[in-house]
């Protein structure tokens, strides 16, 4: 039935399941739609569930109870699918309280029950011995399924047929007649209307005008449709090209076969992938060289002999053991065990028992505590992950590890380790009984995180250092030296030295600049700038000062202001004119040769004052 659902969805498609549901028998066209939907659909996935699938579900579950339609496109499972497992999560969750470890699945259908949706189960095997119903079910659909071709089909399939012959019989007539020296004219059917492919449809030809338009007109070709085909506008796809290429090697090879036997047999029995030569094999440099060896063995030599000798002369206080360690074999019996990821609890089980306790409350009227609930997390959409962190043992420096010998530190609550067998050490262990080498001699300082760290200590080190220093007092005595009075005076000129001539026009230039430069900036910024000037000075903006009625104190204030104003355009008139530049260098202009008597009577009347640079700078 599987078999034959598939092959009339691929014929009538995903929209006709009452023509589908035609082709099995007992089975409505829900029935089929729903068995497509929840098992036959190629998208379906039907692996097993991982964590991150579980984790989701739980966790969409608890946000949207019951929309198992809502949840299932966003896990990429069926909606049944969800609900399955979402139940043997459940299930799972509760034997585990209950401490009962059954082998059988609690929703297995017992003898002689009735499965409710049969659409999400495997098929099962086909019975040898069919009924008549069922047979006649398969004969039609094999008959109906194998009808591809409809009656107009069928009917266009055979007028083509006959047009086809109708056209080599008159193909045969017209050569025998020309064979036989009978022409025929063969006559072309005059089509009724217009012809759009060949001429214009009410074509308005131009009366012919004064001038040539000969070589204004185009002759077009006409179109060659039968080059507009579709598999000429895609060009050659990519499986025919393959296939081309397929043919021509087994060509290839047939001929290759029949020519040269032993080399084709060589090419494809992959003989020849074993004639490779090997590659040299390049090792690296040794870190340790041999003399360096032997001088560890003799080290190692001299003390063992110490040892002994100190051994046999019955020498055993602690001085001497101490000094002379056994530095001759790796003592396993304090290696590291290997560091183990902390302990964490199954947020899968936790998950499935809080949703089991949320279904299982009592009614808030009875009052009491809420339900007692597993850490959860209602951040977002997803479950939050938890990324579990490898211990780093690099970090772990000899010096910072706690020793675990009689001599060493107390080791920490649950790091003792334990001489057990089959541990990995993490690091050889620290074997420097003496203290010879530094710390910072026994560090890896090739590791960013140790480099930091250390970093970071040395920094603290040095600020703990400078608050120890004392308060500074502030208390300080200059004393000149004897000569400091003579090295500030002048030099000495020598009298008999003849300076430049160009070297005083320079300095009496500079010094020229430096003046001009100094009382350019006192000037107003208009002259500075060189910007333009009236060439006449208007004074009836003035107000008359005894006017009914008198003015206000705003109104004074700004006649001041005005009459201010009045008395530096008169001065830079005189002193300044437009024409005249910045430099002092006259140019001629519109103010050049004004009368400059009115200004001077103006600036006797209302002197101009000069301000020094300390006043402006306090005024702004």
């Amino acid at each position: 039935k599987d078999e034959i659902l598939k092959a009339a969805v691929m014929k009538y498609g995903k929209n006709q399941w009452s023509r589908i549901a035609s082709l099995l028998h007992r089975k409505s066209a829900k029935q089929c739609k729903a068995r497509w939907y929840e098992w036959l659909d190629p998208s379906i996935k039907k692996t097993e569930w991982s964590r991150e699938e579980e984790e989701k579900l739980l966790h969409l579950a608890k946000l949207m109870p019951t929309q198992w339609r809502t949840i299932a496109p966003i896990i990429g499972r069926t909606a049944a699918q969800c609900l399955e497992h979402y139940e043997f999560l459940l299930d799972k969750a509760a034997q585990r309280d209950n401490e009962e470890e059954t082998a059988d699945d609690p929703r297995k259908l017992k003898p002689g029950e009735i499965d409710p949706n049969p659409e999400t189960k495997p098929a099962r095997p086909d019975p040898i011995d069919m009924d008549e119903d069922e047979l006649e079910m398969l004969s039609e659909a094999r008959a109906r399924l194998a009808n591809t071709q409809g009656k107009k089909a069928k009917r266009k399939a055979r007028e083509k047929q006959l047009e086809e012959a109708r056209r080599l019989a008159a193909l045969q007539k017209r050569r025998e007649l020309r064979a036989a020296g009978i022409e025929i004219q063969k006559k072309r059917k005059k089509k009724r209307g217009v012809d759009y492919n060949a001429e214009i449809p009410f074509e308005k030809k131009p009366a012919p005008g004064f001038y040539d338009t000969s070589e204004e007109n185009y002759q077009s070709l006409d179109a060659d449709f039968r080059r507009l085909r579709q598999q000429d506008l895609d060009g050659e796809l990519r499986s025919e090209r393959e296939g081309r290429e397929r043919k021509k090697d087994k060509q290839h090879m047939k001929r290759k076969k029949e020519s040269d036997l032993p080399s084709a047999i060589l090419q494809t029995s992959g003989v020849s992938e074993f004639t490779k030569k090997r590659s040299k094999l390049v090792l690296p440099a040794p870190q340790i060289s041999d003399t360096e060896l032997e001088e560890v063995v003799k080290v190692g030599q001299a003390s063992e002999i110490a040892r002994q000798t100190a051994e046999e002369s019955g020498i055993t206080n602690s001085a001497s053991s101490t000094l002379l360690s056994e530095y001759n074999v790796t003592n396993n019996s304090i290696a590291l065990r290997t560091p183990k990821t902390p302990a964490a609890q199954d947020r899968i089980l936790q998950e499935a028992q809080n949703l089991m306790a949320l279904t299982n409350v009592d009614t808030p009227l009875k009052g009491g505590l809420n339900t007692p609930l597993h850490e959860s997390d209602f951040s977002g959409v997803t479950p939050q992950k938890q990324v579990v962190q490898t211990p780093n043992t690099v970090l772990s420096t000899p010096f910072r590890t706690p020793s675990h010998g009689p001599e060493g530190l107390t080791p920490r609550g649950g790091l003792t380790p334990k001489p057990v067998v089959g541990t990995t050490p993490g690091r050889t262990p620290l074997r420097d009984k003496l203290n010879i080498n530094p710390e910072e001699g026994m560090a890896d300082y090739s590791d960013p995180s140790y480099a930091k760290q250390m970093e970071r200590e040395s920094r603290e080190h040095l600020r703990l250092g400078l608050m120890a220093l004392p308060a500074p007092k502030n208390d300080f005595e200059i004393v000149l030296p004897e000569n400091a009075e003579k090295e500030l005076e002048e030099p000495e000129v020598d009298e008999t030295f003849v300076e430049d001539t160009a070297d005083i026009d320079a300095r009496k230039q500079a010094l020229r600049d430096a003046e001009r430069a100094k009382e350019l900036k006192r000037m107003h910024k208009a002259v500075q700038k060189n910007l333009p000037r009236p060439s006449e000075v208007n004074e009836t903006i003035l107000r008359p000062l005894n006017v009914e009625p008198p003015l206000t104190d705003l109104q004074k204030s700004e006649e001041l202001i005005k009459k201010e104003m009045i008395t530096m355009l008169h001065f830079d008139l005189l002193h300044h004119p437009f024409g005249e530049q910045p430099s002092g260098k006259k140019g001629k202009g519109p103010g050049f040769g004004s009368n400059n008597a009115e200004h001077m009577a103006y600036l006797e009347q209302n002197p101009y004052e000069k301000f020094s640079k300390e006043d402006l700078k306090k005024v702004r």
